[in-house]
């Protein structure tokens, strides 16, 4: 019996006490990373893309999901189509573009060809196989078990009898909504996939993507380089509240002083600038009247999705998913979301925003980086320096924004599901 098999639970928790601590252990245990494969990822809805990435039948991106290899395409009617992306007659992986459009696609290996929708069209040697070969379910491309979308966001489930991606998402709904409630028409992916990789522990990304705490301090040279630019900023304070949102979900939603194209003006903007922020938010006000437009427009969210996708909607909107290959190895994928209508002026700013704090090469991510990889260097004392502390803002009726809550939810539900098994 290895040390996982022997606990039944990472948390230290005492609410009498406002204590609430982290095994270091969750960070380096090989067994950890298996059991939230085969409890976590193999269970739970995982983002696979956005609809707009897939505008034209034949439109299709491969990505790597949980270890799996997805076929994520538009097929002839039209239809969203998610299908493992292997040859059901020796397995070899059929598509082998990253992105494109396509009439069918042909496994290079034999030469089978599989339509839009993952059907059989033909294979050389036709006359030797059975007359209903082709109209087996079994000589089709497999469909993944569970494909469902919301305001354009989609989800895969590995898990056959996983409750509906409406019931799993809950209250996250309601973020989504905002965020989507951006566009007049309707939201687009922005060129393509930011890709990266660091040395850390995936479960340091959910902490890092919905803390707070962190932003002045790690992220101190933003801030200042904002000070320093003329008409960078506005007098608004970084103020507001973290919410629980159940099942490991999560968002942190505030005020904060930068400019952002949807729609809070900063004096660099300039004339033409404040010109297209009002009209913006007019138009706000009009499809959804005051309150909801201040909501939508001056409002910053870190929205959470549990286990690993993050919507951040503030000087740009980006979503950001990410994978362990190992206990202290993760891959990254990032992309910026947009209204598809906005003007010139806006996706301009927007996109710099983008560039400037959330991209690889921005303020923030290398900043980020560098604070994960030390904390995962840092867990190399864990086994006698054993506890992370995230007990900030215990018993308060609001959590503040820079408060952990939302990093306590995450970590009871994936507790729940790592030890459900063990308890």
């Amino acid at each position: 019996m290895n040390a996982f098999q022997r606990m039944n639970t990472a948390l230290m928790v005492d609410e009498t006490k406002q204590i609430f601590k982290v095994s270091r252990q969750a960070f380096v245990d090989p067994d950890i990373l298996e059991a939230e494969r085969t409890r976590i990822f193999d269970k739970c809805w995982l983002y696979l893309g956005h609809a707009s990435e897939l505008p034209k039948p034949g439109d299709f991106v491969t990505r790597q999901v949980a270890g799996r290899n997805i076929l994520f395409a538009r097929d002839a009617k039209g239809i969203l189509r998610a299908m493992f992306n292997t040859c059901p007659h020796r397995g070899a992986q059929v598509c082998r573009e990253k992105h494109g459009n396509a009439k069918s696609f042909q496994c290079f290996y034999h030469g089978w060809v599989f339509g839009l929708d993952g059907a059989l069209r033909s294979q050389p040697g036709e006359a030797s196989y059975a007359p209903d070969f082709k109209e087996r379910s079994t000589s089709n491309m497999q469909q993944v078990p569970r494909f469902e979308t919301y305001r354009d966001f989609c989800f895969v489930c590995f898990d056959r009898n996983a409750e509906t991606l409406d019931s799993y998402l809950g209250p996250v709904k309601e973020y989504l909504d905002i965020i989507g409630d951006q566009a007049a028409a309707s939201m687009t992916i922005v060129g393509g996939t930011q890709e990266y990789s660091m040395r850390a522990n995936w479960k340091l990304l959910t902490e890092n993507s919905i803390d707070g705490y962190h932003a002045l301090t790690t992220h101190a040279t933003y801030f200042d380089y904002l000070k320093a630019t003329n008409g960078g900023l506005v007098p608004v304070p970084l103020e507001g509240a973290a919410r629980d949102l159940g099942k490991g979900h999560a968002v942190l939603e505030y005020k904060a002083p930068w400019g952002r194209p949807v729609a809070q003006w900063i004096p660099m903007w300039g004339d033409e600038g404040k010109r297209e922020i009002d009209r913006l938010y007019q138009g706000l006000v009009t499809r959804f009247g005051e309150e909801r437009a201040k909501r939508i427009a001056l409002f910053n969210r870190n929205l959470f999705v549990f286990p690993n996708l993050v919507v951040n909607d503030i000087m740009a909107v980006t979503i950001r998913t990410y994978y362990p290959y190992a206990p202290d190895f993760m891959t990254v994928s990032a992309w910026a979301l947009a209204p598809k209508e906005e003007t010139d002026w806006a996706r301009k700013y927007r996109l710099f925003n983008f560039l400037e704090f959330l991209g690889p090469g921005g303020f923030a991510t290398p900043d980020d980086v560098e604070a994960l990889e030390q904390c995962q260097r840092g867990f190399r004392n864990s086994t006698e320096a054993q506890w992370n502390d995230i007990s900030k803002g215990m018993g308060k009726e609001t959590p503040a924004y820079d408060d952990e809550l939302q990093m306590r939810a995450f970590w009871s539900n994936w507790n729940k599901h790592v030890f459900a098994a063990s308890a």
